[in-house]
């Protein structure tokens, strides 16, 4: 999760939302990526986008079976089916998103395998959230 939070970081310094991913295979950071919505004007540059096409490249393959997602935020529905479709093994994210979480969703938008972990961190990484938003009003 620190390396998900310095994405996040990375993506506030940008004037992004602060959101950071990383997937990891066998203890080795395969993909990461942070929000570039605004830097691509690509409304599908979301963190966790980008490091599944990094970790995909990585693995040479469409599938993450035996990888895990941390992200610093709880998924949303687009990103949420993008890791059904990788059969990504297993997310842990840190702060919730009781607006647009894929969570919200049922039946579950993830794949029936995918074990979720959530609240690593939340306080966190919330609070990166809390600042951009509090800066832009």
């Amino acid at each position: 999760m620190d390396e998900a939070l310095r994405e996040a970081r990375a993506a506030l310094e940008e004037g992004e939302i602060p959101i950071g991913a990383v997937i990891v295979s066998r203890g080795r950071i395969i993909g990461k990526g942070h929000n570039m919505t605004e830097r691509l004007h690509d409304a599908t540059a979301h963190a966790e986008m980008i490091a599944i096409t990094a970790a995909t490249e990585a693995v040479g393959g469409k599938y993450l079976t035996d990888c895990t997602l941390y992200v610093t935020v709880e998924p949303c529905p687009m990103c949420a089916g993008a890791l059904n479709w990788s059969q990504i093994s297993r997310i842990v994210y840190g702060a919730g998103d009781p607006k647009r979480g894929c969570s919200l969703f049922s039946p579950s938008l993830l794949h029936p395998k995918t074990a979720v972990r959530s609240g690593i961190r939340a306080e966190e990484c919330a609070e990166l959230m809390k600042t951009f938003f509090q800066e832009k009003r």
